[in-house]
C-alpha cells in the first residue's frame, strides 16, 4: 500500500487544531479524515480502514480514553496516537494500557509526527 492511499483520522474539538494537524499530515503523504467529536468518528469508523488515529485525550461527549477502547474492538489494526494538552498523572499509562501506540503533548511537533506515521507498517 503506497503511504499517499494511508488515512490517518483526525480526533479534536478545535477546529484550528484539526486544521494545523491535517496540513502537516497531508504535507507527510497522507489522506486525512477530520472530526470534531468521537461519536462523529465512530459513525464513519466501521466502513473506513484507518491506518492511525490522532485522538484528542479530552473531548466532550464520548471521551478520549472511551474512543480509544471503542477503536480498539473495531480495529486492532489501526495505531492510535493520544494527544493531550493537559497531562493528567497516570494518563500516558492508562492510554498506552489501553492501546495507544503513542501519548503526546500539545503542541504537536511535525517531526514527532513523522516519525510516529512512519513508525507503523502500512495497513
Amino acid at each position: 500500500m503506497e503511504i499517499q492511499s494511508r488515512l490517518v483520522a483526525i480526533v479534536d474539538d478545535d477546529a484550528s487544531v484539526c486544521r494545523a494537524l491535517s496540513r502537516v499530515v497531508r504535507s507527510l503523504g497522507f489522506s486525512t479524515a477530520v472530526y470534531a467529536s468521537g461519536e462523529a468518528l465512530l459513525g464513519d469508523a466501521a466502513g473506513m480502514p484507518l491506518d492511525h488515529v490522532l485522538l484528542d485525550l479530552h473531548l466532550p461527549g464520548l471521551r478520549g480514553t472511551d474512543l480509544l477502547q471503542a477503536l480498539r474492538l473495531c480495529s486492532a489494526a489501526t495505531q492510535i496516537v493520544v494527544m493531550t494538552g493537559l497531562d493528567r498523572p497516570g494518563a500516558r499509562q492508562a492510554c498506552l494500557a489501553a492501546g495507544a501506540v503513542a501519548y503526546i503533548l500539545k503542541p504537536v511537533q511535525r517531526v514527532e509526527l513523522e516519525r510516529l506515521l512512519a513508525a507503523s507498517p502500512p495497513g
